[in-house]
């Protein structure tokens, strides 16, 4: 099943917004609707809060540093709140001058280059996150520390298609030799696994040394390890402390890739919404390059984003659920041991509450011009649900603000062209199976004018 999303909401709308399969032997569970969803992951949390394990991606690769896959219970708990309290919504001023910093950065390399938009935009988010939490400024696009984090990125990804790695199916193969012929695979995780530990340990490792040298700068590590009482002996503080910020750096950044590739996808197939959200920025801006304190004045440009959350899910399921105990639900047994998917992609397409579900129509959470509270928020159906919601989730929010309003200050997006000049109509087309981004794609990145050159050029001279 390439698009499982897409299969899941046609049995939803046949069979009611919960259904339950299996596949060998393995329990399944759906959910269509937020009262399901609030219900289940919100009201009966402490059962539906568990994740199943991954041996390809928590053993093999290497990411059980990762706590947003880890099994639920006090070990969960000490790594989520310490990453809320360091990278929460009330810490959000604080990381706002190093996210203007890199975003404009990237307008320069996309001035330069916008061909290659889409390193540049995975290269934006990687630095911005690597500066927040490292305090290490990344100005080589070559930087050993964000390639490292590129390949184990791309490594874990291809590991979540289903029935990639046999090792999923049969766990005994993750003790075969890598000299096996044939283990070709296992060769290659203990590879990524070895590059997964200098991602995971090796920033937070020179944080630790640099401190001890009084040349460490400001940054989320910093303020971890000032957090723990005996540095060197609380290996349990220490660890959890290295866990979450390694989780910030290589879990965080390439969900918003993906939002920010599909504003360009999106930008270049609705050149009206384009303008429109021109015309708010030039209105309010006055031909200047916008900064968050500017989002309040700008209502369309969140509109957007609320489209853009919803009209493109990174994560069309989730990150699933598992049942920690057997439950009984609405008159239904649910095994201990089923894994439970919210379908947001379901809630986010729902033509009765949607209008035109498949078109990109930012209007649509406006009222007479100001924000339209009734309409569904895909901010609730976007970043996962209950307490295993999205813990970066506000600093995704806030990326995505600076970085789609700056685009379109300085640049607009078009279509390219074919061989006789024409525009070429683009299409909507995501990858298959569990992360979704959009198939490879061209797009013309043009400046808007001379003065958004310069305005753009201008940057350099600011910092």
């Amino acid at each position: 099943m390439s698009f499982p999303w897409l299969k899941y909401d046609e049995w939803l709308k046949i069979y009611g917004d919960m259904v339950y399969f299996k596949i060998l032997g393995q329990s399944f569970l759906l959910l269509g609707s937020p009262r399901r969803t609030s219900d289940l992951f919100e009201k009966r949390a402490t059962i539906y809060s568990d994740r199943s394990r991954s041996i390809m991606i928590m053993d093999m690769l290497g990411w059980s540093y990762n706590f947003g896959l880890m099994p639920y219970g006090s070990r969960w708990r000490q790594h989520y709140r310490l990453f809320h309290d360091h990278y929460g919504e009330d810490q959000l001023a604080k990381f706002q001058p190093t996210l203007l910093k890199t975003t404009r950065s990237f307008l320069r390399r996309l001035l330069s280059n916008p061909g290659d938009f889409l390193h540049h935009t995975r290269l934006l988010f990687l630095s911005a996150i690597m500066e927040i939490t490292y305090g290490h400024s990344v100005e080589d696009p070559h930087d050993p520390l964000i390639m490292n984090a590129e390949l184990v990125l791309d490594a874990v990804i291809e590991a979540m298609i289903p029935g990639r790695f046999l090792v999923e199916m049969i766990p005994v193969l993750k003790y075969v030799p890598e000299w096996l012929p044939g283990a070709g695979w296992k060769r290659r995780a203990n590879y990524v696994k070895k590059i997964n530990g200098l991602v995971s340990q090796g920033p937070f490792e020179a944080v630790k040394e640099n401190l001890k040298r009084g040349t460490a700068a400001p940054c989320v590590a910093v303020s971890m390890i000032e957090g723990i009482e005996d540095v060197g002996m609380n290996r349990v503080e220490e660890e959890t402390a290295m866990n979450a910020a390694a989780t910030a750096f290589a879990g965080g950044a390439d969900t918003t890739v993906s939002m920010v590739a599909a504003f360009f996808l999106v930008m270049g197939m609705y050149p009206d919404v384009q303008k429109r959200a021109q015309g708010e920025l030039d209105a309010v801006l006055g031909g200047r390059l916008p900064d968050f304190n500017d989002r309040a004045s700008l209502p369309y440009i969140n509109a957007l984003v609320k489209e853009l959350l919803r009209w493109h899910l990174v994560t069309p399921l989730a990150l699933p659920h598992m049942t920690s105990e057997a439950d009984e639900y609405d008159g239904f047994y649910i095994p201990k041991g089923t894994i439970v998917m919210g379908s947001s992609w379901t809630m986010l397409h729902d033509p009765d509450v949607f209008d035109e579900p498949m078109r990109f129509i930012p209007e649509r959470y406006l009222k007479d011009g100001q924000p339209n509270t009734k309409l569904r928020d895909p901010w609730d159906f976007s970043f996962g649900y209950g307490r295993r919601v999205c813990a970066g989730r506000h600093i995704a929010d806030a990326s995505l603000f600076i970085t789609l309003s700056s685009i379109l200050s300085a640049f607009d997006i078009k279509p390219p062209l074919d061989n006789e000049g024409r525009p070429v109509k683009l299409k909507a087309e995501v990858t298959p199976y569990f992360f979704s981004y959009p198939v490879p794609f061209q797009v013309r990145i043009v400046p808007r004018s001379k003065k958004a050159e310069h305005l753009v050029r201008d940057t350099e001279l600011m910092e």
